[in-house]
């Protein structure tokens, strides 16, 4: 899941969220938009609970916004130096600020110059990098905090009767608290919804064979319990004739 999160003056904000779904229409992108008015002090309370991969557009001017005390509060209180963070502005007297404060700003655009073309270049870089990255899902078990590559699960299981998830990877199994939404909530396309209660890593499947409706991962693992919803999504990619 892409969070895009604008902070700049509201009809501003709009803008560029019409910028930003005018380049996503050219691809198959799940998009969820946040934005905020510049002075909207409920935006690092908000941010806190946004979960999933984050492209914060944020306005910097030295007269009203604090897109750089917002990146510092990203970077250093919560911690997150994953998301993408731009900064747009109208004077580029900031540039040495941004290399001393070490923010990792993945660009500063101008507004009076070539804004919408600069931005889509953007973000054509920032999907590279979002497919490119190796990916980790961190979650609770037994009051461990776990952090697993994308790469390593296999498939995340509701637990019967419960709310819990049991992630299957190749490292071994693990349990947590969270619900299966909770969990489905931070983790990319390779991951498909077989049923209400699984979560299959695309990548992981060798076969599926649709006369038994029966799905069968790397690790020997079986599932005949495939949704009528998703027989489709999946045979498109994996067909066994038997």
């Amino acid at each position: 899941m892409i969070n895009v999160i604008i902070k700049d003056v509201y009809c501003d904000a709009v803008n560029i969220k019409s910028i930003i779904e005018r380049y996503m229409m050219n691809y198959d992108e799940d998009v969820n938009y946040y934005l905020f008015d510049s002075d909207d002090i409920n935006f690092f309370d908000a941010i806190r609970n946004i979960k999933g991969f984050n492209i914060y557009i944020l306005s910097e001017d030295i007269f009203i916004d604090n897109g750089l005390e917002c990146s510092k509060f990203i970077r250093y209180e919560l911690e997150d130096w994953n998301s993408v963070i731009i900064l747009v502005t109208k004077h580029n007297e900031i540039r040495n600020e941004i290399i001393n404060n070490r923010l990792f700003i993945f660009d500063l655009i101008c507004k009076n110059f070539y804004f919408e073309k600069i931005l889509r270049q953007d973000l054509d870089n920032v999907r590279k990098y979002y497919y490119n990255r190796h990916n980790f899902l961190t979650f609770e078990s037994n009051k461990v905090i776990k952090k697993i590559d994308f790469r390593n699960i296999d498939m995340i299981i509701k637990e019967k009767d419960s709310k819990k998830c049991i992630i299957k990877t190749s490292l071994g199994i693990f349990y947590t608290s969270e619900s299966l939404n909770s969990v489905s909530q931070r983790l990319d396309k390779r991951f498909i919804k077989i049923n209400r209660g699984c979560i299959v890593n695309e990548d992981k499947i060798v076969e599926y064979n649709i006369t038994e409706n029966k799905l069968t991962l790397k690790n020997g693992i079986t599932s005949y319990d495939i949704s009528r919803e998703n027989k489709r999504k999946i045979s498109s990619k994996f067909i066994s004739h038997k």
